[in-house]
């Protein structure tokens, strides 16, 4: 957790007091007041039957029991949400991928203080794109997130073509024993790799889940990864599936799915065309690694609608703004390993080691100022990430309060993909253009969360 400094301290009150003013700091995000209802979210600890052997103690989840809800909103309508806190951990609420006001991202001395056992804390804010999107805490990240506190969001844009059916599936690991309870939820040699991985896999808390879905109708499979390790290679078997959203934002031009690798923090959607015949099982794979896994089935039912996937309507952009490439100013981003040492208490903690870093550096210390952002950005102006890997993993790059696009790849051609997460690959360079049209403090980390939590993590400035 990070460390309670004067500092610290001074910047939480700040924020807290900043809640008084309302939400016009953030302008066109910050949308209408708030919903006229928020929607209660509890922490709460609970047993759940996650593998053979009998209940999972210590579970963590948002609500009564059970995995965490599905929350739905509307594109452009007021949101409001009361994160009540029964745990005995601090907590918060991060909305992943959501451009929303800087208070309201959810991640500690940042940009709110804790919420602390039995204290609450209320979220309002405007979606202002419609997607798939998903809900985590940014406390304690890997205890919380790895016990279970992960959840979907859809947002919802009433000009979306019509589907006969929509499956939302919420994809992560358990770490468990023979005896089905919690074991460590990472080991430092794994960290210092590609991430310690689970040893039971779920799609909504459950083994190889099976949905019945229209023959020969559309179904709409939203798919996220709230993992906090496992890298997917996706992989439809039994139908025609067809790429029409990743992170959130519709493709620039839909495409077939043959294999397609996402990583943790990351968002799929597909237009699935289910079989004619009743009976028949369509199959969502992983095929990473050397054993392919089946993730979920879908099981065709009824007599066929005989759909075409060819007359679903196009899903409507986003409205991002488009970064001016002729004026944009340019940032280099280097993504490295480095020598393991102790880790300096961080943004969201640290598991006591460092093994990773931006620009060489460990967080914190990527500036002459341990604790100063990555980058400070002017509100309103458009910038380029210059991306490289030069280490021989994997890393899913998150940023926080605004959306890039994809404008280069050095290892393969991409399309211009509006996204909140990249996944570099080893030996990568790429290019991410965006506007910074959001002001306040923006974290920008790997969401392998061992890696972000021992040193590749920073934040950026937009004022």
């Amino acid at each position: 957790m990070p460390i309670l400094t004067r500092r610290n301290l001074l910047k939480a009150s700040a924020v807290a007091g900043a809640y008084g003013v309302g939400l016009s700091i953030a302008g066109k995000f910050a949308g209408s007041a708030a919903a006229a209802e928020p929607r209660v979210m509890k922490t709460a600890k609970i047993e759940a039957n996650l593998a053979d052997g009998g209940a999972t103690r210590d579970v963590l989840t948002y609500g009564e029991a059970g995995m965490p809800p599905v929350v739905r909103m509307k594109k452009g309508e007021a949101f409001a949400a009361r994160l009540i806190n029964g745990i005995d951990d601090p907590t918060t609420i991060h909305w992943h991928g959501i451009r929303l006001p800087n208070n309201m991202d959810g991640v500690p001395f940042l940009t709110q203080p804790y919420v602390y056992t039995g204290d609450h804390f209320d979220y309002a804010f405007t979606p202002p794109d419609a997607g798939t999107f998903w809900y985590h805490p940014h406390c304690n990240t890997l205890e919380q997130m790895g016990h279970g506190m992960t959840g979907v969001i859809v947002v919802e844009d009433p000009k979306d073509p019509v589907f006969d059916s929509e499956v939302v599936l919420n994809l992560r690991d358990w770490r468990l024993g023979n005896d089905g309870q919690f074991i460590a939820q990472f080991r430092p040699r794994d960290a210092a790799k590609s991430g310690t991985y689970g040893t039971i896999r779920t799609a909504n808390w459950q083994q190889q889940p099976q949905y019945d879905a229209p023959s020969g109708g559309l179904v709409r499979l939203r798919v996220a990864i709230t993992d906090v390790t496992r890298i997917f290679s996706f992989r439809v078997d039994g139908a025609e599936a067809t790429v029409i959203a990743i992170d959130g934002n519709p493709v620039p031009q839909r495409f077939p799915l043959d294999v397609l690798q996402l990583g943790p923090g990351q968002r799929l959607e597909l237009a699935v065309r289910m079989p004619d015949a009743e009976g028949a099982v369509v199959k969502l794979e992983d095929i990473k690694g050397t054993n392919p896994k089946v993730l979920a089935t879908l099981r065709a039912v009824g007599a066929t609608l005989k759909r075409d996937v060819r007359d679903l309507a196009s899903l409507e952009a986003n409205p991002v703004q488009k970064a001016d490439l002729g004026s944009a100013t340019h940032i280099p981003l280097i993504l490295s390993a480095t020598a393991e040492n102790t880790a300096v208490n961080s943004i969201c903690g640290s598991l006591g080691y460092s093994f990773w870093a931006i620009n060489k550096v460990p967080w914190p210390g990527d500036t002459p100022d341990p604790t100063a952002p990555l980058a400070e950005l002017k509100l309103g102006k458009s910038y380029v990430i210059d991306m490289e890997n030069v280490t021989p993993h994997s890393h899913p790059i998150h940023l926080h309060g605004m959306s890039f696009t994809v404008l280069s790849s050095s290892t393969r051609e991409v399309q211009p993909f509006v996204s909140d997460t990249y996944l570099i690959q080893p030996d990568e360079k790429v290019q991410l253009a965006f506007v910074a049209d959001n002001p306040g403090d923006w974290l920008l980390h790997c969401h392998i969360i061992e890696h972000q939590k021992t040193g590749m993590t920073s934040y950026v400035r937009v004022a």
